[in-house]
């Protein structure tokens, strides 16, 4: 070893990639080897899978993107011919011992000055598209043949850099890491977690305490390197949260959602340099709790749910090239999905006057609903276009032989979806995307109209519970000017929008969270909505307090009952919540085929009600008869 070298310069990056585009993700990387080069990084860290994108489902087992992958790992071994600086990167490999391309690797590639290094398989353990436990499956490997030559394929390894020999592991969530803090002492070593984990409401603090703890405990130095901007956005979003610690100390981290790069010098003798931290997060709060709205209590930093949101839809709007297309209300669901919509058009630098807004009066809406929609829409810049629906829907009901005067679910219903049919149609106009405003707990209970509200092509809002949508108005609310652009904090190469009306989008804030929350399908009585939704389907605050206990800590129907009345001694009775629970069962098991053709929307708190990978797994016609029996036996 070299002892007049004793330091380090380490860097963690996320390219902005394309799925399945091999070649365009390798120029993105090549990008970042030359920043590295340029800033003498001895080692560069990549996010997991990064050659070809973390999402890519069922396409990971398809030779064509194996080969693409491996041709696009080929260019990055060629570019860095001229360069000193060590990378690691991620693409899947398939077994060449059985010649399968089913059996395939989720692989860590190692390579420096045009030579690969070593191939280390990750476990994947939440990917049914690579083999769970590759350090048992390999073991007999030990190297696979690449492009004539025998490569290293073992978990962990040493590697020569800058006068250091380096232990470089992948954690395995399933035999954890192989080594003790006295090997980690010993021998310098650095924990690389390549990673693609989606952001949800805590990830952020949640990534950090792990730094801190693995570093700690085993005296080294941990690096994340994590998945961002163009990973696909069906059920999640990707931050690029990277971040590097040394024993227990966080050095350096990328603000999530923003520009993805790192940067840390380190030396293996005890001691660190830190440069300057331009990006420290703070973590706030404590341990979790149950408490009367855990999902709030979840959001410590509301910034990260609005962004999450933004951040998904930007990304699928700029997939798509379309525009955004959302209804409004004056109610408090699309008053959220507007307020993330104008973040998103801030993360991809567009004027907000792009967005069409439609609001779309009818017999149940009434004048301060109606003022709310316009007054919300001018105080935010975005031209709000007026659609009266009386006529059409009267015409409809006719068609369909409807009794007139009868205000039953038809009449309801009817409404709903001329709403959604009217929103694809001006979709269509303007080459659009409609914006779903429907919340969490909407589509928990089943309370929305099948193929109306219902129906979406990015839904904003599935993955906020109703009683995080508050709290996140709220939260605009009191600072509108502060709060509602993103830009201080997450923009890193678009200019700021011009500013808002501040002082009207306060005021009509307030005004749409003082509203009572309802669907106004009826007509109005002396101009006043005629239905409560909470009067009907019951208190939001308890069915985010059921479906978190339900869904998230599967309690028993006897357990949430003695938890609920313990946190809400002193708002509702304990008949109150015996009632509306049974009320949350009975809809929670019947309405589960709306939500299981959910549109796509990103995950914000720790559960997502998404049919598919990682989300609610749960049969439609499943029966709740167990879960009603055990409540007949409580006593209120």
């Amino acid at each position: 070893m070299n002892k007049n070298v004793n330091k380090l310069r380490v860097a963690v990056a996320t390219p902005e990639i394309k799925v399945a585009n091999c070649q365009h993700n390798a120029a993105q990387i090549i990008k970042l080897m030359e920043k590295a080069e340029v800033n003498q990084v001895h080692l560069l860290f990549l996010p997991e899978l990064c050659i070809t994108g973390s999402t890519c489902g069922g396409l990971f087992r398809h030779p064509t993107l194996q080969n693409s992958a491996k041709e696009a790992l080929n260019k990055l071994v060629e570019a860095s011919k001229n360069k000193n600086v060590m990378v690691v990167v991620g693409l899947p490999i398939s077994s060449t011992t059985t010649g399968n391309n089913y059996e395939v690797y989720n692989t860590v590639a190692v390579f420096k000055q045009g030579q690969i290094l070593g191939f280390m398989p990750k476990p994947s353990v939440h990917n049914s598209h690579f083999i769970c436990n590759p350090e048992v499956e390999a073991s007999s490997m030990r190297s696979i043949l690449w492009e004539g030559g025998k490569i290293p394929f073992t978990a962990n390894q040493i590697f020569a850099i800058n006068g250091w020999k380096l232990n470089i592991y992948c954690p395995n969530p399933i035999h954890g890491l192989g080594f003790s803090a006295t090997h980690a002492v010993e021998n310098p070593t650095i924990i690389v977690n390549p990673s693609a984990s989606p952001a949800f409401a805590g990830s952020t603090k949640q990534r950090r305490q792990t730094a801190e703890e693995l570093s700690a405990k085993y005296q080294c130095v941990y690096v994340e390197a994590n998945a961002g901007w163009g990973e696909s956005t069906t059920d999640h979003a990707f931050s690029g949260h990277n971040i590097i610690a040394n024993k227990g100390e966080i050095l350096q981290e990328s603000q999530p959602f923003g520009g993805g790069w790192a940067m840390a010098e380190i030396t293996f003798n005890h001691t660190a340099t830190n440069p300057p931290k331009q990006n420290n997060i703070p973590t706030g709060g404590t341990s979790p709790t149950l408490t009367q709205h855990p999902f709030v209590y979840q959001c410590q930093d509301p910034e990260e749910a609005l962004n999450i949101q933004a951040a998904g839809l930007a990304s699928r709007l700029k997939h798509t090239g379309s525009s955004a297309v959302i209804g409004i209300s004056g109610g408090l669901d699309s008053c959220l999905a507007l307020l993330v919509t104008i973040r998103a058009y801030a993360l991809m630098g567009k004027p907000v006057s792009e967005i069409h807004a439609v609001t779309m009066p009818c017999f149940g809406t009434t004048q301060r609903t109606k003022s709310n929609a316009h007054l919300l829409c001018k105080a935010l810049g975005v031209h709000c276009r007026e659609i009266d629906i009386h006529s059409s829907v009267t015409k409809h009901l006719k068609d369909i032989s409807h009794p007139e005067g009868v205000y039953d679910i038809v009449f309801e219903n009817s409404q709903a979806r001329m709403r959604t049919y009217i929103l694809m149609d001006v979709a269509n106009q303007v080459n659009g995307l409609v914006v779903g405003t429907g919340s969490l707990s909407e589509l928990a209970l089943g309370w929305a109209t099948y193929n109306g509200d219902h129906m979406s092509m990015y839904a904003v809002n599935s993955g906020v519970p109703k009683t995080l949508v508050r709290h996140l108005v709220e939260y605009v609310a009191e600072d509108p000017q502060q709060r509602l652009l993103p830009c201080a904090k997450i923009l890193h190469k678009y200019e700021t929008p011009k500013p808002m009306a501040s002082v009207e989008l306060k005021k009509v804030l307030e005004s749409i969270l003082a509203t009572k929350v309802s669907p106004e399908l009826l007509p109005t009585l002396n101009g006043e909505t005629t239905q409560i939704t909470e009067d009907v389907v019951g208190p939001y605050e308890l069915h985010d307090f059921f479906i978190f206990c339900h869904v998230q800590m599967c309690y028993r129907p006897a357990n949430i009952f003695a938890l609920a009345k313990t946190a809400f001694a002193e708002k509702y009775t304990a008949e109150e919540i015996l009632h509306w629970l049974k009320t949350f069962y009975r809809r929670f098991f019947s309405q589960q085929f709306k939500r299981n053709c959910l549109p796509d929307g990103p995950q914000v708190v720790s559960i997502s009600l998404s049919p598919r990978s990682g989300g609610l797994d749960m049969p439609s016609d499943a029966y709740v008869d167990e879960w009603l029996a055990e409540l007949d036996g409580v006593t209120p």
